[in-house]
């Protein structure tokens, strides 16, 4: 009796969550203060702390976690297009809202009243600090790891605590599972070797892109294994490459997804990878290698699920830019091509495919040091600014960093007079705007919080719709 009543009440009280998340994202939506995408996981987390790992745990679906310091949200929407076209069902955090209430608000936002899941697939981008609570509660069938990066110092910590964090979650994956791993990256590659999970690589070895040495601001160049300097024979970006140790022999692995040739232009990209399931040509309508990397990820995931891959060039053809990853945007005459960067990798990868497009550039930078933009700034100056100073054609500063980052394009060689200062963000954008000719474009790179103030600026001009409902 009392097991029953137990169960009742649990049941109740999963109910109780669900229905409240659920009225919580809706009154989000219906005021317009938000889309859904963290505040329902947070409501019926409240109510019931264990409502994520009941849901999943009672559904059918397939479980994947994707996790790393760039390209998240972009690999989870090409794995979710690969997965649509192969005929599967998918919820997952589309718009990147990937903390532990985020994580949750997928499973709510997809439930039925009763938190009953009826999907095939499951994809949670999570955040690499959120691992540790998300993991235990999905018990995800994969674990996607992209890569890792010098990201938010004072939150993460430096990249060996949150490998270590990292390794031990696939360690702890059973013989079922899988964890697809990028063996560009030393640090990945080397992740416990004694996991019982299925292990899938995905990496570059196209002829067509990288360098032959790593960029000063590179992080892991030494190996995992004896600390001494790696080799390269080629470096795609940062520190992912084709990587020996000439001390002791440790060395990237044999890749089971590899990009074989890349095109790269302004705006598209052409890859053509080699897979379990034979080869792939893909045409991105998004630019850079690092969504070439992302493409590669994908479609190791959808190797890892067992999915059909016959539609993936359909799939991935029409895929947008995700909120802020270069997303082109009209602003009147106008336009805007908006780049979330947040580390120095994701800056100078965005700089550089910027860098590509024809014209002298107008270019409005704006940065925060919130607790959820990072509060240690020093990364700015291992962003590689003096590659864009012979090409600006005007410049604004904003953010509650605004004087700071006019002082780095300062010592990158921008005369300071012609330097704009305007810390508020939507003054700023008029600013900006008010630089650029008729048809002209402005690029912005900014911060997690400057992207999302100034997207929500460019919302109120009717320029754009909310990003979660993209």
């Amino acid at each position: 009796m009392v097991a029953v009543q137990n169960g009742i009440l649990g049941s109740a009280r999963l109910s109780l969550a669900v229905s409240a998340g659920k009225l919580a994202g809706h009154t989000g939506r219906l005021l317009r203060v938000g889309g859904g995408t963290s505040l329902p996981g947070m409501v019926a987390r409240a109510l019931d702390p264990d409502v994520l790992r009941k849901m999943v745990g009672s559904t059918r679906a397939r479980k994947l976690v994707v996790t790393g310091s760039n390209g998240k949200t972009t690999t989870c929407r090409m794995i979710a297009a690969l997965a649509g076209a192969a005929g599967q069902r998918v919820f997952q955090n589309r718009t990147g809202s990937n903390l532990i209430q985020g994580i949750t608000s997928v499973a709510v936002n997809g439930a039925t009243i009763g938190g009953r899941l009826d999907t095939d697939l499951l994809i949670f981008e999570t955040d690499e600090a959120t691992m540790r609570l998300a993991v235990p509660e999905v018990k995800p069938d994969a674990i996607v790891v992209t890569n890792i990066f010098r990201d938010q110092l004072d939150r993460f910590g430096e990249l060996y605590s949150v490998a270590a964090s990292l390794e031990a979650m696939i360690g702890e994956l059973p013989a079922e599972s899988s964890a697809i791993l990028n063996a560009d990256d030393p640090l990945i590659a080397s992740f416990a070797p004694e996991a019982k999970a299925r292990r899938i690589y995905f990496g570059v070895r196209s002829e067509q892109v990288g360098a032959a040495v790593p960029e000063h601001a590179a992080d892991t160049i030494r190996c995992v294994r004896c600390q001494h300097d790696l080799e390269y024979r080629k470096v795609y970006i940062s520190h992912l490459g084709a990587y020996r140790c000439p001390n002791c022999g440790y060395e990237r692995p044999p890749i089971d997804v590899a990009v074989t040739h890349a095109e790269l232009s302004g705006t598209a990209s052409t890859v053509e990878l080699e897979t379990p399931a034979g080869p792939l040509r893909l045409h991105l309508p998004l630019p850079g290698l690092h969504n070439i990397y992302n493409a590669a990820a994908a479609v190791a995931a959808a190797v890892g699920l067992g999915l059909d891959l016959s539609e993936a060039a359909a799939a991935l053809a029409d895929l947008r830019p995700a909120f802020g990853r270069l997303e082109e945007i009209t602003a009147g005459e106008r336009n805007v091509v908006l780049g979330f960067v947040k580390n120095p990798i994701s800056y100078n990868t965005t700089l550089r495919t910027v860098l590509t497009r024809p014209g002298r550039k107008h270019v409005l930078a704006a940065h925060s040091n919130t607790v959820v933009d990072g509060e240690d700034f020093a990364w700015l100056w291992d962003v590689d600014l003096e590659e864009l100073t012979p090409q600006l054609a005007s410049l604004v500063v904003s953010g509650t960093k605004a004087e700071e980052v006019a002082m780095r394009f300062k010592y990158a060689g921008v005369d300071e007079p012609s330097i704009q200062v305007v810390p508020d963000r939507p003054a700023a954008l008029e600013a900006a705007l008010q630089n650029v000719e008729s048809g002209g474009t402005l690029y912005i790179l900014s911060g997690y919080t400057p992207t999302h103030e100034l997207r929500r600026a460019m919302v109120q001009r009717g320029w754009v719709a909310p990003f979660w409902e993209e």
